[in-house]
């Protein structure tokens, strides 16, 4: 109680100094000769002296329902406060309350890990205390919907009362895979906390129909993945996932210049027909499988080209086909690779040689020409010494051979004139030696 009085007496005159400061003399004079007239020696003036002085060593602090007060004394806390209205003693204003909004459950304070220590059991009223481990993350539900995903390694303190808050612990240090149901929650997410955190702490990717997916984890080939939505948590551990179309592609090698046995440059194009059979068998042995094919398309057609003259390349054009597809087929089978076709598109000459191959083509059909104008000029010859031997031999084929001749003449006559009479023209046509 001591104290106490002493504590009013240092405010009574701190407040009287205020009360005075200001005030001329004679007003002070004149004020302490009206506090003297009151009844029992106590002034209306006094009155309002001992309410002020009253008031300025209270002060008064109001939690609402919906808030938590944190009360502190010179700067070291002292202890919570619920909802109600609050008046301390405190003349030297050595008291201050933090008043925390319960509607928002997540609790932030730079006192935090003292008050854990030094007050366990009200935060355990209090508080729900998530304490996470490098191995662990945590999914935080508020009314039965997920807010926000909580990485390893943290820890978070959850108001209790207004909202209803639930948090799942998940253990990621062996099984880091995602569930279809949970993936799609965290991988569609589009409220602003819950997208922000899910995309910090998973990593997805929808695998297209007729793609096989492989996925990496820290570098190492795991498993092949099929179509659809794949999510995986990307805490303590580098993920990634290649696609691969599995159905039939289609490759071109173009541009492909290429001297020929009898050192002729070609520029060839070359398309071919592939298809990956088996995701993890290719890539686990070949880098860029796509890289792979494309460049033995190339070695095989200079194979096929180098060791052929341009005549033989020309004569047959299937040759190329046949010998490249031979060759990529062997390179590919062991890769978990088909190959369905390959074929030449093109296959371009240099300028001269166009010009020489066209002179040689043109010398050769003229060449066929003469060699089967001369046969049927042969022909010809002998059939009419066949003609002529018969004739000679006998005079009526010689005379029907006359008359053919005659009526071939005839027929290019327009107009004809008869002497001696129509017995007599007869009789000289017909008259047979």
């Amino acid at each position: 109680m001591g104290s106490y009085k002493r504590l009013d007496e240092i405010a009574a005159a701190i407040s009287s100094r205020h009360l005075n400061m200001g005030k001329s003399r004679p007003q002070s004079k004149q004020t302490n000769q009206n506090t003297a007239k009151g009844t029992g020696g106590v002034g209306v003036e006094g009155e309002k002296n001992k309410r002020s002085t009253t008031m300025f060593m209270m002060q008064k602090f109001i939690v609402k329902k919906n808030e938590c007060g944190l009360m502190f004394k010179d700067g070291d806390f002292q202890r919570f406060l619920d909802a109600g209205t609050y008046h301390f003693m405190d003349p030297l204003r050595k008291i201050s309350v933090e008043v925390f909004d319960l509607s928002v459950p997540e609790f932030e304070h730079r006192l935090t890990d003292f008050i854990m220590k030094q007050y366990a059991d009200e935060v355990a009223k209090r508080f729900t205390v998530v304490e996470l481990s490098a191995t662990q993350v945590a999914l935080v539900y508020k009314n039965k919907r997920m807010a926000y995903v909580l990485p390893p390694a943290s820890r978070t303190l959850l108001w209790k009362g207004v909202v209803d808050v639930d948090v799942d612990v998940i253990d990621i240090a062996e099984t880091f895979t995602l569930d279809k149901t949970l993936a799609a929650e965290l991988a569609y997410a589009n409220t602003g906390l819950l997208r922000d955190t899910a995309q910090a702490a998973i990593y997805c990717m929808q695998v297209p129909a007729y793609h096989v997916g492989v996925l990496y984890v820290d570098g190492e080939c795991v498993q092949a993945l099929k179509p659809g939505l794949h999510a995986y948590w990307k805490y303590n551990r580098n993920i990634r996932i290649e696609q691969f179309d599995t159905r039939v592609l289609s490759m071109e090698v173009t541009g492909q210049e290429i001297l020929t046995k009898d050192k002729v440059n070609l520029r060839i194009n070359l398309s071919c027909s592939y298809q990956i059979k088996d995701a993890l068998a290719a890539t686990s042995q070949l880098p860029n499988p796509v890289d792979y094919v494309y460049r033995e398309l190339q070695f095989g057609l200079r194979a096929a080209v180098g060791t052929r003259t341009l005549d033989a390349l020309l004569e047959d054009k299937g040759v190329i086909d046949e010998s490249v597809t031979a060759h990529i087929k062997d390179k590919t089978a062991a890769f978990g690779m088909s190959i369905a076709d390959v074929g030449v598109k093109d296959i371009i000459l240099p300028g001269d040689m166009k010009t020489i191959l066209s002179k040689v083509v043109e010398a050769e059909k003229v060449a066929q020409a003469n060699s089967i104008r001369r046969r049927e000029e042969t022909a010809a010859t002998r059939s009419m010494l066949n003609t002529a031997k018969v004739m000679e031999d006998n005079p009526t084929a010689l005379r029907l051979k006359e008359l053919e001749t005659l009526e071939k003449v005839t027929e290019k006559v327009g107009n004809l004139s008869v002497f001696g009479g129509l017995d007599g023209l007869l009789n000289g046509l017909v008259k047979i030696n």
